[in-house]
């Protein structure tokens, strides 16, 4: 593990795996121009890229944190759980997230429908077909209706139509913390509450998910600032939680503020991740 101070470290990054712009071999060398040393890639509900990004990130010196982000709800709210230090040869993990893609399509297939009737000529036989490149999302619609010239960006499409309460919003089948939490302890993955103020009740999801596993805490993620962060690292170090951080990068232009290796991760977290996985093994 390369700790060196003058490097950058990254936990929560994505590629076109899901809705990621970057292809795995964009990510690697898009992260080594940004001078990130240790590279956390948390595909939502897949490691198709996994494999590749092995390869990729030996061939660079980079560090690879192998991981993936599960997406849960707690009363119509998302709550998501990364995973670190995946196995990518664990079949029974494989095959739970691939049961979880598999939702996912559902959804997909649901609001491309919903969006059409309503009048909104996006092609839903090209957003499908993200599908076979690991898992579709949210994302891939919005980038439709961009091309249909109905939204200016990602962010104006979720605001205008894929947020909850829009119209072409439809809800996630059930799957809650606790099963994600569960699903990643059972198989000796790192479970770690990703960017903490879009959870409701930190507190008290913290008292649910402590005692079932949890080891992390999104604290020093890139859209909060110093005063998030500090009042985050106040939470985590209070619960004894692993303070990890990333910039939730998903391509340049995806949102402002995710830019890869913008998030001030410290040195010790990533010592202490590793450490983690290694009292794990």
């Amino acid at each position: 593990m390369n700790t060196d101070s003058s490097n950058k470290i990254d936990l929560h990054t994505h590629t076109t795996a899901s809705d990621g712009v970057d292809t795995p071999a964009q990510l690697v060398n898009f992260a080594v121009e940004q001078g990130v040393s240790i590279l956390g890639v948390t595909d939502h509900d897949t490691i198709a890229a996994l494999p590749e990004l092995h390869e990729l990130t030996r061939a660079v010196g980079i560090t690879l944190v192998p991981g993936v982000e599960l997406s849960t709800t707690v009363d119509r709210a998302e709550v998501h759980i990364l995973g670190y230090f995946v196995d990518v040869h664990d079949d029974g993990l494989t095959t739970a997230l691939n049961d979880l893609a598999m939702s996912r399509v559902r959804r997909i297939e649901q609001m491309i429908t919903k969006l059409q009737d309503l009048g909104y000529d996006i092609d839903g036989e090209s957003i499908l077909a993200q599908a076979a490149f690991g898992s579709i999302g949210r994302p891939h619609v919005a980038r439709a209706l961009i091309d249909i010239g109905a939204a200016t960006d990602v962010s104006d499409a979720f605001e205008r139509y894929l947020k909850a309460g829009r119209p072409g919003y439809v809800p996630r089948d059930p799957f809650m913390p606790e099963d994600a939490v569960r699903l990643l302890v059972d198989h000796n993955v790192i479970p770690v509450l990703a960017h903490p103020y879009t959870t409701k009740d930190i507190e008290g999801t913290l008292q649910r998910l402590v005692p079932m596993g949890l080891k992390g805490f999104e604290t020093y993620y890139a859209e909060y600032g110093p005063e998030q962060h500090a009042e985050l690292r106040a939470i985590a170090d209070a619960w004894g939680l692993i303070p990890t951080g990333g910039s939730d990068y998903h391509g340049v232009n995806f949102k402002e503020g995710r830019i890869l290796g913008s998030a001030p991760v410290p040195q010790e977290v990533a010592e202490r991740l590793f450490a983690a996985h290694e009292d794990m093994a």
